[in-house]
């Protein structure tokens, strides 16, 4: 009888289904939000395995860092921003980092930010992370920057929707977050 309360304790609160955890840290609240808070996804920087050769995840498999200066920034593309501490450039919906524009500057992600709605990249993760924090993936400060807590969060909200795990903001997590 212990064993089974355990057990029970375990997987959920008997037959309601309101409230299911296990050791693993993973939750399911009521019968639609699970909740994976980093147990089973890790954190991704490599986009190259070939669950990203979708064309939704073009952007992440083909991305590579491009080192210009200033004036070659200015000369090939018209919407350079500054935001995270850096500068970032828009190019066929995304936003990418600027490297070399400001050989100062700080990038706290490396990576593309799918873009939609004439959003800043700072914007469009505050709205990531109040839906993260709202889903209950999330429990940060929403600051608009994709540091580590909010890529860790990233993570499972994708794991836990079965989208690729890019630990990044790409347009089928926004499109599963209800943001585009």
């Amino acid at each position: 009888m212990r064993n089974a309360r355990i057990a029970n304790a375990d997987i959920g609160t008997g037959a309601r289904g309101n409230l299911a955890a296990s050791r693993g840290r993973n939750m399911t609240l009521g019968r639609s939000v699970a909740v994976n808070r980093g147990g089973n996804a890790r954190v991704v920087n490599n986009w190259r395995s070939d669950r990203f050769r979708r064309s939704d995840y073009a952007a992440f498999y083909n991305y590579n860092r491009r080192w210009h200066d200033r004036s070659w920034w200015t000369n090939n593309y018209s919407r350079i921003v500054f935001v995270f501490g850096g500068w970032w450039y828009w190019d066929a919906g995304y936003w990418y980092p600027a490297w070399g524009y400001d050989p100062y500057a700080y990038y706290p992600y490396d990576g593309p930010i799918y873009g939609h709605g004439d959003l800043m990249p700072d914007q469009i993760i505050v709205n990531v992370q109040i839906q993260l924090q709202r889903d209950g993936y999330y429990e940060g400060q929403i600051d608009g920057i994709l540091g580590p807590q909010t890529r860790r969060a990233l993570a499972a909200f994708q794991a836990d929707n079965g989208l690729a795990i890019t630990s990044a903001v790409d347009e089928p997590t926004l499109a599963t977050l209800g943001l585009t």
